[in-house]
């Protein structure tokens, strides 16, 4: 297979990104030594974005690592996506407004990239168990899914299939660092075969 990983890390002084960059190299070795194509971009470095099209039409499977910024990716990232997603509006990920024009009115069906695959690997502050509880304050019952609906619209936009997502939680107060990253290379290894 051929993998494109992007690291949408976003520095700052509180938070350097090394868990991020950490998994992603963990990424990057784990599938190289699988036997599959792997490249890596990151969103706080510059990048073309022309190529980065073209990087998403070469790989069967997207990895976005990003931090949880503000219940959403980081804004190096978000600028990735706009940037990128709309140089892509030609055809290259999906064709303008997403509908196949004379063949059905269903807006975001018009993805050029099916077939391909996408898989997010979110890390948060946040404990896990103030997930898919009602009874928790902020999130009330809702899923990391739930909170990356619009990031998941993104990819499907572009007729693109999700992959399980994997989390990292609670990173800054209790981390559990060497956990997260065997849990990570656990996750690859079911998902891409071994």
């Amino acid at each position: 297979m051929k993998i494109l990983i992007i690291n949408g890390h976003h520095f700052y002084p509180f938070s350097e990104g090394r868990l991020n960059q950490s998994l992603v190299k963990l990424a990057a070795e784990t599938l190289g030594g699988m036997g599959h194509s792997v490249q890596v971009t990151s969103s706080e470095n510059d990048y073309d974005a022309a190529e980065e099209v073209a990087k998403h039409q070469w790989a069967d499977v997207v990895i976005l690592q990003t931090p949880v910024n503000w219940m959403g990716v980081t804004w190096s990232m978000k600028k990735y996506m706009d940037e990128v997603y709309t140089a892509g509006m030609g055809g290259q990920l999906c064709s303008g407004d997403g509908r196949h024009r004379g063949t059905d009115n269903q807006y975001g069906t018009g993805g050029t990239l099916q077939g391909k695959k996408y898989l997010l690997s979110v890390t948060f502050n946040a404990p896990q168990d103030a997930f898919n509880d009602e009874s928790q304050y902020l999130f009330q019952g809702k899923s990391v899914d739930d909170l990356f609906f619009p990031v998941h619209m993104n990819f499907r936009f572009f007729g693109m299939e999700a992959l399980d997502t994997f989390a990292c939680f609670d990173v800054m107060k209790n981390p559990d660092i060497d956990n997260d990253l065997t849990r990570f290379t656990e996750h690859l290894r079911t998902l891409f075969g071994e």
